[in-house]
Formats: structure tokens, C-alpha cells, sequence
């Protein structure tokens, strides 16, 4: 499982626990709305750039979580308030697979505190993470009746945690506790007996992200005691947490993996092996080198990949990625392919909670927003095509009178590894083919 080298010859130029109660309690009349962009809309008529910001929205401490099928999502919110004005932080669960999308708050007696995290899992419940005192607390939050019901799972001693995405199987969520010489990964829901510990890692981890789809495989990056590069590494959950490398670029370059899907194997890369940090992808247990794209690079924004399409098996460049980008103005949403190498920026509906999002496999985006006139809802934009005519090519650097997000990723020539090379001797330049 690797993805290493650089596309070009220009690289450094450019810069579960038991089952709870069943549910019972969903509100009588849903409250939500659905979005439909057509193929029109999402190539053209909708204009580029942030949504205009919802002034009287309260403003989440935490993010927005999608279980791994897209079909609950659950995030802490509270009912907007005059400004200046202390208000009660809540879970709440939204149900999206159904013919309209709707919110199920999750209060208890008292306030949630703004560092707690929520996940949803796939039966409908709700785990969230609290931090009392030295300790990490979890319950499974699940409606019933008018009231919230809570199953309490345990405790790990710990300073801090965070809890990673949901597992594949939906049933399971994990922690990692991160320390500067070692990091501890914790199956907190899903096991027998409460929080469990699943491996000790040595080095200081970060990130989270599933290579299957059985909940086997998990890629961290990691950081050995002592300093030293970042680089993605591998965790089999099944064989006691065994790490094996997955990254490596160059031996000095920080390597992280930012998403993986499990159809096509498409990797989401971030490294600075180009010389600073770019945004590049490849293709998991391929020979063929790393590529960063220009057109993934525009101009005085932050350009993160949140969604990868599903479905397209054994076919990574046909599939559709959706990235947050973050600018001065705000946040919106950009669509791309590795095939198209172009880069399509769209406003993103107002209120969305940006980064959060997943595809349907038919290509149709589907983005999670609320404002003050729609408490819950879906926008659904379908990716736009990469038809028309590319730019001119000219390897990794950018073209005359091109603008950021339009530019090839390199040249359109077939790549000339022909055969798969160890990690530590993943070439960073392509050679010429022999005479």
C-alpha cells in the first residue's frame, strides 16, 4: 500500500457497546427541506466564491460528522440568541436518507460543554466525548419519547482525545490519544466491556483515515519520538495494531494522508516535497508517482478535499472530489477530477457547515446547511462535466494567462514506471524511458 514519488521533472521549482432502548421519540412532523442543483446549475449558473455569512446563526464549537454511508450526521448547536447573549450547548442528529432531511435535538439536564465531540453512528444514536476533569466520558445519546436517553459506555484517564471518523462498519468509534513519545488508539463504542484499548503506537499521531471498508485498516500520520518528518502509516486494527509505512516521498518531506477511498483507491495527499506543502494525489498500491496538480493550488486560499465519490471501482481518475475552500471572503466549495484537472469553484448554500458533505454514486454532491429560515437541510449539487478544451500543457509550472484552478497537472505523456520500487527508493524526478 503506497503512493510515493512526485509527478513531473519539476518538483522542487513550484511552489459497539450493547444496543440501548429502541427509538421512539422522532418528531411528528420532520423539520428540513432538500436542494436540488441541477447539471446546468452546478457547471455554471451557480457563482464562484463564499455565500453570503448568516450573521444571526449560532456558531458550532465543533464540526459536523457524517456517518461513513452519509446517512446520520450529528454536530453541537444551539438556538440562535441576541448578541452577547450566553446560550446552551446541545447535540443534535440529523437523519438524511430518508425523502427529506430533519434534526432531532438531543438535550439532557444540564449544558454540554463547548470542547465535547459527537459522532453518529448507523443505528441512529449519538456518541459523544466529555471531558470531566483529568477524565474522557462516553455515552450513546438516542431520542425516546420527548425526552433523550443515555447510555453511559465509561471512562479513559487521559488528559486529551479525539475521537476519529466513523469506522466503515458504523458501529464503532475510535480515540487517539496522542503523546509526544507514543500515541494510544481507543475503540470508545462498539466493544464488549466499555472503552478499549487497542494499541500503543510509538510516536506522536494525528489525522484518521479508513483504507477499507470493513473498518480493518486505518492510516495515521505519525511523527517518531525525537522529531523528524511527518509520514502516513498504516494500522491493522485486526493484528493488534501493527504499523507499517504507507508514505514516503522523499525521506525528508512530511507526508500526510488526507482521504482514501476504498472503490478506486484514490489517495488525497499533502506533502512538501514540492518544496512546501501542496495538495497532490495517487493511487493506493500503485507504481506510478504522486501528482500535484496546479489547478489545486489557486491563488491566496486554502484548498481542503472533504468527499471523495464512491462507486467507481478500479477507476481513480474518473472519480468526483469535493474540497472546502477557505478564502478571506469566507468558505465555498470546489469540484475536481484527476482526469479533468480542472478546478470548478461553486457557492456553497448559505449556512453550510463547510467541510461537511458526502457523494451519492452517481456523482450528485450532497452538502448539510442551515440558517435562520431553514433549520435543516440538504443542498444537492451535481458534479459538474470537464468537457471543452484543456489549457496547453507545460509540465508543473503554470501557463500564460491561466488562472488558479484551471492549470494541467503536468503533461498528458503516459508516466514511464513500469514497475513497482520499494518505498525508500521511490524515485522524486521521472527518468527518460532507455533509447
Amino acid at each position: 500500500m503506497t503512493a510515493c514519488a512526485i509527478e513531473g521533472g519539476t518538483a522542487g521549482a513550484a511552489t459497539t457497546a450493547d444496543p440501548g432502548p429502541e427509538e421512539s421519540g422522532e418528531p411528528e412532523e420532520p423539520v428540513g427541506a432538500e436542494e436540488s442543483a441541477g447539471a446546468e446549475g452546478a457547471a455554471g449558473a451557480v457563482p464562484a466564491g463564499p455565500a453570503a455569512p448568516w450573521a444571526e446563526a449560532p456558531r458550532a464549537p465543533g464540526t459536523f460528522t457524517l456517518t461513513a454511508d452519509g446517512a446520520y450526521g450529528a454536530r453541537l448547536t444551539a438556538a440562535p440568541g441576541a448578541p452577547g447573549e450566553q446560550r446552551a450547548w446541545y447535540p443534535e442528529r440529523w437523519t438524511l436518507d430518508g425523502p427529506e432531511p430533519y434534526a432531532v435535538p438531543l438535550p439532557l439536564h444540564q449544558p454540554e460543554e463547548p470542547d465535547a465531540q459527537v459522532v453518529p453512528l448507523a443505528d441512529g444514536r449519538v456518541l459523544i466525548r466529555r471531558r470531566v476533569a483529568d477524565r474522557q466520558m462516553f455515552s450513546l445519546l438516542y431520542p425516546t419519547g420527548p425526552a433523550t436517553g443515555e447510555l453511559a459506555l465509561g471512562a479513559v484517564e487521559c488528559d486529551g482525545m479525539t475521537l476519529l471518523p466513523p469506522s466503515p462498519d458504523g458501529s464503532s468509534v475510535y480515540g487517539l490519544s496522542a503523546g509526544d513519545h507514543s500515541s494510544l488508539l481507543w475503540l470508545v463504542a462498539g466493544g464488549a466491556f466499555g472503552p478499549e484499548l487497542v494499541a500503543e503506537i510509538p510516536g506522536h499521531c494525528s489525522g484518521g483515515v479508513w483504507l477499507d471498508r470493513a473498518g480493518r485498516m486505518l492510516a495515521l500520520d505519525r511523527q517518531l519520538p525525537g522529531g523528524g518528518p511527518v509520514k502516513a502509516v498504516a494500522v491493522d486494527l485486526e493484528r493488534n495494531g501493527e504499523v507499517t509505512p504507507l508514505l514516503q516521498i522523499t525521506p525528508e518531506s512530511d507526508d500526510r494522508l488526507l482521504l482514501a477511498d476504498a472503490d478506486s483507491g484514490l489517495l488525497l495527499i499533502r506533502s512538501d516535497a514540492p518544496g512546501h506543502d501542496r495538495l497532490g494525489w495517487g493511487v493506493l498500491g500503485s507504481c506510478l508517482p504522486v501528482r500535484f496538480p496546479e489547478c489545486l493550488r489557486p491563488a491566496d486560499v486554502a484548498v481542503t478535499p472533504f468527499a471523495v465519490q464512491p462507486g467507481q471501482m478500479l477507476m481513480p481518475e474518473s472519480c468526483a472530489v469535493a474540497l472546502r475552500i477557505d478564502g478571506a471572503a469566507g468558505s465555498w466549495v470546489g469540484i475536481w477530477r484527476p482526469q479533468g484537472r480542472r478546478l470548478h469553484q461553486l457557492a456553497a448554500p448559505e449556512g453550510w457547515s463547510a467541510g461537511a458533505g458526502y457523494w451519492s454514486r452517481d456523482g450528485v454532491l450532497h452538502l448539510p446547511y442551515a440558517n435562520a429560515a431553514t433549520p435543516c437541510a440538504v443542498a444537492r449539487i451535481e458534479a459538474p462535466g470537464d468537457d471543452g478544451p484543456l489549457p496547453e500543457t507545460g509540465g508543473t509550472g503554470r501557463t500564460d494567462g491561466g488562472t488558479g484552478g484551471t492549470e494541467p497537472s503536468g503533461a498528458v505523456t503516459p508516466p514511464v514506471v513500469c514497475k513497482p520500487v520499494p518505498l525508500g527508493q521511490a524515485p522524486l524526478h521521472r527518468t527518460a524511458p532507455p533509447d
